[in-house]
């Protein structure tokens, strides 16, 4: 059972600013949780096979393949900003 002090522990690991109420009711919710992992205990799991996810995973990426590529005028005429052929963009770094 996960007393208030774990309870409070976890919401500061976890920067959460809880009132009491929040905080009661997230220890309440975590021991009903801790609760349903100890019913799993007690399941007889002897000859199940282990698996890693309980559906098979299909790769659905498709192929890499380049497309049309823009002219450098075009690209310019795209951009909000740009000078001598290149695209301007704001310093990102101080220096």
């Amino acid at each position: 059972m996960i007393e208030a002090a774990t309870t409070q522990h976890l919401a500061a690991l976890s920067r959460l600013e809880l009132t009491p109420t929040e905080l009661l009711d997230m220890q309440a919710d975590l021991n009903k949780m801790l609760g349903y992992f100890e019913k799993l205990q007690e399941l007889d799991t002897e000859g199940v096979p282990e698996m890693q996810r309980p559906v098979a995973l299909v790769n659905v990426l498709r192929a890499d393949v380049p497309g049309e590529m823009f002219t450098q005028e075009t690209v310019m005429a795209l951009a909000p900003e740009s000078q001598d052929g290149f695209i301007r963009v704001p310093r990102t770094v101080e220096g």
